[in-house]
């Protein structure tokens, strides 16, 4: 049962949040968007205008291994991210 458990929480949806920060232009994060994630320039820039005005916006989601991943690209852009368990 344990087993199960666990298996279907590292399969729960995952999300990607990046966060604003000091240092970062607005032009670099949505190129990091469009660059690493293949965002449009549309998405992109509404996905980084969320980061700049909300103070931070998800930007992926899925299994969580992924989203390690994804978490690690993003620190090695020199982003701020984090990951958490899809709300339901």
């Amino acid at each position: 049962m344990l087993d199960q458990e666990l298996r279907a929480s590292l399969d729960a949806p995952w999300v990607l949040i990046v966060w604003n920060d000091p240092i970062n232009l607005m032009n670099y994060v949505a190129h990091v968007f469009r660059s690493y994630f293949g965002y449009s320039r549309e998405e992109a820039e509404r996905l980084m205008l969320l980061v700049h005005h909300e103070g931070h916006a998800v930007v992926a989601s899925g299994p969580r291994e992924e989203i390690e991943r994804h978490a690690q690209a993003m620190h090695d852009y020199g982003l701020q991210a984090t990951i958490a368990k899809d709300a339901p």
